[in-house]
């Protein structure tokens, strides 16, 4: 057994708990999937196992793999199995433990709940499900997404503004710069809600940030100017050259400083004309102009200027103190008014966010009160855990995960007799979601945790690592660790250490030469649409040159190892990754489709962004409102209706000025028929289906689903779907109208996820975190150059070392805020070596690292860009120069190893011709029935007797005979006791409701049928009630539908009864009517065709007097007959 298999059988041994480190491509999905496999072989029941994963995905990944290898057992035999048993690390493999591998498959599936392979969220949701009183939750709960959230905390600040919280908005306003920067602040109060639970006041925040709290921003001003500021500034002015540039800028601040009236921007403006603003000597006074101009101003006047600065620099500290000071407490007050409101309005509606389902369990496992109780009970049900991807873990997920395993380590709890473990496996190289909460650290710390609790009950404890890639080529893990050991090193090294398993698999790494930054324009008017990216642009070089690589690549078969199987490369195992979805994310994208190459288009967007979502905003906007004219012309536009340009220019054009276009369209209909069909049922229906209906009409009904995805490509069908999926959820959430649902989709933060984890076929562009788990033949890495981190306009608040939550602003940040700020971008550098990571490591074969842009600035330092750290680790090595025919230059490098000699395939035979036989040529014929099936009651004829009178109108007699078929349909199950109460019931299906005394009248007509002996036979139980038939009569011109009253179906005939209402009845049959006998002719000849071999017999239930009236068989034919067709 080899180095590798044997460390992953150590990890996966059932009775030892395992803290394990796994390098990328260790194999680490199936050290667990064999662990839980050998906890099953050793009897330990499936719901008495949990496993948490990171992603919903890989929860499924995992359970599908275990119930794979599972199934798989239940089916091998018995050599087979025991050497797959073995192969897992499991001896002494006698008959019985064979007969209970083969069984597992059936308890997993059994087992009550199923397995237990979640995510922390499902977790805790279960958890709280189960405990929700003693959790203070709703016990219907409903777990809500961003959308909603982002909803909810829109309207929150809607009624906050119209109350007495309004003033703690007004103070926070002030402080905002973005149109949407409340809502923006207010979703990050809402993440930060544990470090607001306690909002500080204003004295503890005045003594955190060194100010006094009675000092006032005049008393700093004071610190800084005596008065005379205005003059001494004119005198300097007049000193400073115009052409250097260094001087105007002090001479421009200094000339436009409101002296009279100065505030703390303007004094922090003065400090950066006089201060020295970064270094060891920031915050010192800084000497004015150069020796020159000095001499020319004279020893008091720069004695003058001396003391200005100096004044200034005393008054600094104070003025960054109040600055910090008012910035925070405007958010703790701010804070104190909303939280309150928002955990009040979810409580009302029953909802949890995905942070208050780890809260609310954290607090239940953790109240002294309560905890107690609810761990004993779960005590009963989990006895071993398993963590995956424990790196990605965040501080309150880690103490739920401590608080359920604390019984592990004492040894006792509902069941001390059994052995219980924790497993834990994780990668901190790895460690890449700080925005969801991840922490690091906590992979260690929690191991030293647990390594000591174990420790002192004498449990076993084990600490490994996977240090073997079963993905990547040795060339590809050599620069790895020259990466991670080197630039790379804070937040993955050093001392990192990759050991291929394929050590003789070919491999290579190209390093193209980066493309320069193209100079920046000048800035056009902001009409002009000159801002679009041009195909002169870095990025756009960039994006081209990979597209003609990869259809280069292709078009040569350029050779791959797969699985030890030498191949040419295909669309499909080629994998490109980008940091971030910027320009250059979709200009490959375009570039790929532009060069007709397969690619399988963007993996998340905006809800409101593809194509086939703004068709349908533009579908549902007509409906609502069809005199919006660009909405209909979109929609026209589009792959629903199908136009072209020239078709929408015929329409539009030559209407009059003030015409809206649905009015021409309408009066178009004979050129346009299939649109103004479709629009006209849509318009018909708007008013009465909710959006989801509508949109399924719009898509199934009449193609708009087909047209999309055969226009748009496959990611259409994601788009829609997750539309539909919307709709639905709005639907749950408000009154449903389609100009609601537009907004609802247009002000929200919704995104379309597309699983890409499987090629099909196809290129795929994605970033790094949405690559996390996958793995590819050839991955280009294109956004390697240094990072432009705009950091947009999104509100990030950080907490201070012993301090309060702060909404952090650089150029007025106190020395413990600039410390908390550097530790949150020491951090971020950290997290962007550790994506570096991730990224190389998706590699199987071939790693492509390309850049657009600066890749290093003026110092080179191999630490500024990915590109950079790369190309340093090449040089260390045995790399050669390279460059792509696409990138002609200098810079570039080439590593590789192994047989990359190109693929010599003898060409393909020609496919042979395939020839149709002469029945796939022949056009089928026109489909049967396109015709609507006649009645047996739309035969023509008389249905009453000629002369007489009824008695009720036409409708009212309708009516009547439809109450009495109820009660004879319906009464007869029901025993006689029972009618009178149930016969109301029964009527009140007929619309419009039925008297009381009308009740009495028809129940005691149906009574007299029920209760006649001689009809007896008819209500029997082994009768028919109302039965549907149909039947093809080529007499009466095809398909015949119809519905008789009673059927008595005999071993030798067949009795139809048909119940009439009618005043008159005929004496005898051939005095019926017409149309009677006619109905009755055709139900005959309907049930002669159902059963040839039986005796068709027809009659007539009077119910007016309880008669049965059998009607002669010749008579009803020759009524038929004369019926004719149609």
């Amino acid at each position: 057994m080899n180095e590798a298999s044997r460390a992953q059988i150590n990890a996966a041994a059932p009775a030892t708990s395992v803290w394990l480190s796994a390098n990328a491509g260790s194999g680490k999905t199936r050290v667990l999937t064999d662990r839980v496999a050998r906890l099953l072989l050793q009897g330990v029941g499936p719901e008495r196992i949990l496993c948490l994963t990171y992603t919903k995905a890989a929860a499924m990944e995992m359970q599908n793999r275990l119930f794979k290898r599972l199934g798989e057992w239940a089916m091998m035999p018995d050599a087979e199995l025991r050497a797959a048993l073995q192969e897992i690390g499991e001896d002494a493999i006698d008959p019985d433990r064979l007969g209970r591998a083969r069984t597992l498959f059936a308890r997993a599936i059994e087992a009550p709940g199923g397995l237990k392979i979640q995510t922390i969220h499902s977790f805790c949701a279960t958890v709280l499900r189960r405990f929700p009183l003693e959790a203070g939750v709703s016990p219907g709960f409903t777990e809500i997404d961003e959308r909603v959230q982002a909803r909810l905390i829109a309207d929150l600040l809607d009624d906050m503004a119209e109350s007495p919280a309004a003033d703690a908005i007004d103070t926070v306003a002030d402080l905002l710069s973005d149109d949407d920067g409340l809502r923006k602040l207010a979703r990050a109060v809402a993440g930060a809600q544990d470090a607001l639970a306690d909002p500080w006041d204003w004295a503890a925040i005045c003594d955190w940030a060194g100010i006094a709290p009675d000092l006032t921003e005049d008393q700093v001003i004071a610190i800084a100017l005596d008065g005379g500021e205005a003059d001494l500034a004119t005198a300097l002015i007049a000193h400073l050259d115009p052409a250097n540039k260094a001087q105007a800028k002090l001479a421009a601040r200094l000339g436009t400083m409101p002296w009279t009236a100065t505030g703390l921007f303007d004094l922090a403006e003065l400090e950066a004309a006089c201060l020295t603003m970064s270094g060891e000597k920031e915050g010192t006074p800084k000497s004015i102009a150069n020796a020159k101009v000095r001499d020319a101003m004279g020893p008091d006047l720069v004695a003058a200027y001396d003391a200005l600065a100096e004044r200034v620099a005393d008054a600094r500290p104070l003025r960054l103190g109040l600055m910090t000071a008012r910035r925070t407490h405007a958010l703790h007050r701010f804070a104190a008014a909303f939280l309150p409101r928002y955990a009040q309005a979810k409580a009302l509606r029953g909802w949890l966010d995905f942070d208050d389902l780890i809260r609310a369990t954290r607090r239940l496992l953790t109240t002294e009160k309560m905890a107690q109780w609810v761990l004993f009970r779960l005590d009963g049900g989990i006895d071993h855990i398993l963590v995956d991807e424990a790196q990605d873990t965040s501080p309150a997920q880690w103490e739920i995960v401590k608080t359920l395993a604390a019984e592990f380590a004492a040894g006792e709890g509902a069941r001390p007799e059994i052995a219980r473990t924790i497993f834990v496996v994780g990668d901190k190289k790895q460690s890449i979601y700080s925005f969801q909460g991840a922490d690091p650290k906590g992979f260690d710390l929690m191991r030293d945790h647990f390594a000591a609790r174990l420790a002192e009950v004498d449990m076993p404890f084990h600490p490994g690592e996977l240090l073997y890639s079963f993905r990547s080529a040795p060339v590809i893990l050599s620069l790895v660790d020259r990466v991670a050991n080197g630039a790379g090193a804070p937040g993955v090294g050093p001392d990192v250490l990759h050991k291929a398993y394929h050590g003789t698999r070919p491999g290579r790494v190209d390093l193209w030469p980066a493309i320069p930054e193209t100079p920046k324009r000048d800035k056009v008017a902001w009409e002009d649409p000159q801002d679009l990216v041009t195909a002169d642009h870095h990025t756009s070089l960039l994006a081209n040159a990979i597209a003609k690589r990869i259809a280069a690549m292709l078009a040569d078969g350029e050779p791959i190892m797969i699985k030890d199987e030498r191949r040419a490369v295909t669309a499909g195992d080629i994998l490109i990754l980008v940091q971030r979805r910027s320009g250059l994310f979709h200009k490959i994208i375009a570039a790929l489709k532009t060069a007709e190459l397969p690619v399988a288009g963007v993996d998340r967007a905006a809800i409101a962004e593809p194509l086939a979502v703004k068709d349908l905003i533009a579908l549902m906007r007509f409906l609502a409102l069809p005199e919006d004219d660009l909405s209909l012309a979109t929609l026209l536009r589009s792959p629903i209706c199908g136009w072209d340009e020239s078709a929408l220019y015929d329409l539009a054009q030559p209407r009059a000025q003030g015409t809206f276009l649905w009015e021409v369209l309408r009066k178009s209909e004979q050129r346009w028929p299939e649109t103004v069909a479709m629009l006209r049922d849509l318009r018909d229906q708007a008013d009465f289906l909710r959006p989801y209906d509508l949109l399924e009409r719009a898509l199934i009904d009449h193609g708009g689903r087909l047209a999309l995805i055969a226009r748009l490509g496959p990611e259409a069908e994601d788009a829609i779907a997750a539309m539909l999926d919307q709709a639905l959820a709005y639907e749950a959430m408000e009154v449903p109208s389609l100009t609601g649902f537009v907004g609802w989709l247009e002000a929200g933060e919704v995104t379309v996820k597309r699983d890409l984890a499987k090629p099909n076929g196809q290129i795929r562009v994605m970033t790094v975190h949405g690559a996390k788990g996958l793995e590819a033949p050839v991955v280009f890495l294109p956004d390697t150059a240094i990072a432009h981190h705009g950091g947009g306009n999104r509100i990030d608040l950080i907490t201070a070392d012993d301090g309060p939550c702060l909404w952090p602003r650089a150029d007025s940040a106190t020395a413990a805020v600039r410390a908390a700020l550097a530790a949150r971008a020491q951090a971020q550098d950290e997290e962007r070596n550790r994506l570096l990571y991730v990224a190389m490591t998706r590699a199987e074969s071939w790693l492509i690292v390309a850049a657009a842009g600066k890749v290093t600035n003026k110092d080179p330092d191999p630490t500024q860009s990915w590109y950079a750290a790369i190309a340093d680790a090449l040089q260390a090595s045995a790399a050669t120069p390279y460059a792509p025919p696409e990138i002609p230059g200098d810079g570039g490098l080439r590593l590789q190893s192994g047989d990359w000699s190109p693929i010599t395939t003898p060409a393909d035979p020609p496919p042979p011709k395939i020839i149709l036989p002469d029945w796939a040529m022949t056009p089928a014929p026109p489909a049967r029935r396109a015709e609507k099936g006649r009645s047996p009651s739309d035969l023509g004829g008389d249905k009453i007797m000629v002369g007489t009178d009824e008695g009720l109108a036409e409708a009212a007699a309708l009516r009547r005979g439809r109450l009495i078929h109820l009660l004879l349909e319906h009464l007869p199950p029901i025993p006689p006791a029972g009618w009178a109460a149930a016969a109301p019931a029964i009527l009140a299906r007929e619309p419009g409701g039925v008297s009381p005394d009308e009740v009495t009248a028809l129940l005691a007509e149906a009574v007299a049928n029920l209760t006649d002996p001689a009809l007896a036979h008819l209500f029997a139980p082994d009768t028919l009630a109302e039965v549907m038939l149909t039947a093809d009569t080529p007499a009466q011109g095809g398909q015949m539908l119809g519905v008789i009253d009673r059927l008595i179906v005999a071993d030798t005939h067949v009795l139809a009864v048909d119940f009439k209402t009618n005043a008159a009845i005929p004496d005898d049959p051939t005095a019926v009517p017409e149309g009677l006998l006619r109905q009755m002719g055709a139900y005959a000849a309907m049930l002669g065709a159902i059963y040839p071999d039986r005796q068709i017999e027809t009659a007539i239930l009077w119910t007016r007097a309880a008669r049965l009236m059998p009607l002669p068989g010749p008579l009803v034919a020759a009524a038929l007959t004369r019926a004719g067709g149609p």
